[in-house]
């Protein structure tokens, strides 16, 4: 009972952060893949860095047991899944977490969302033999294998380096670039900048 009022608390907290950093907007996350409003990229690169040096770091200080690692397997379906995924996201403007949220608070088009991301998923259950037999579901790169080897774990690496060391490096080079991002890259602002310019 504890675990899963835990998991309701953890879940509330998030989709009540995801709400206020704007990612229940579609109008946010569409600006975001057009590279016009990158507020919401620079938060996820963030917080994605910021994660990373701390479970890394937190891994490398023995301070979180590496036991509790859950490496996925890699397939050729997860490269075509996530390429669906992207391309849901971009006509959206969900992805099936900030979907949830956006139906929390409310929004008619996100639970639109939902009841075609669950009718998708049936539909994969139903043909997921024929899919099977199609190969794209086999281990590649070793299946359950990390760029390089985690003290405390028995997944193969790819690279013969500290993948406790990587993790750190990754999560430094994500909050550079977080920090270092524009809060655009093209739009009405950069064109205007780009007038100006011209005239001056």
């Amino acid at each position: 009972m504890t675990t899963i009022m835990l998991a309701i608390v953890i879940g509330a907290a998030f989709g009540f952060v995801l709400d206020r950093v704007g990612a229940t907007n579609p109008d946010y996350i569409i600006g975001m893949l057009r590279l016009s409003r990158l507020h919401l990229m620079k938060t996820i690169l963030l917080a994605i860095g910021v994660s990373s040096i701390l479970m890394f770091g937190g891994l490398s200080l023995g301070l979180i047991d590496p036991g509790h690692l859950d490496v996925k397997t890699a397939y050729a379906g997860v490269f075509v899944g996530g390429i669906l995924l992207g391309i849901g996201f971009a006509v959206a403007g969900y992805c099936p977490g900030t979907g949830l949220a956006a139906m929390a608070t409310g929004r008619k088009d996100a639970l639109f969302f939902i009841l075609g991301g669950l009718l998708g998923a049936g539909a994969y259950m139903g043909t997921y033999g024929g899919v099977k037999a199609t190969g794209m579901l086999d281990d590649i790169l070793g299946g359950k294998t990390t760029l390089g080897q985690v003290a405390g774990t028995d997944y193969p690496a790819l690279f013969a380096v500290n993948g406790t060391l990587i993790g750190i490096v990754m999560g430094i080079v994500l909050v550079a670039i977080a920090f270092a991002l524009p809060s655009r890259l093209r739009g009405e602002g950069s064109k205007a900048a780009s007038r100006g310019a011209r005239h001056a």
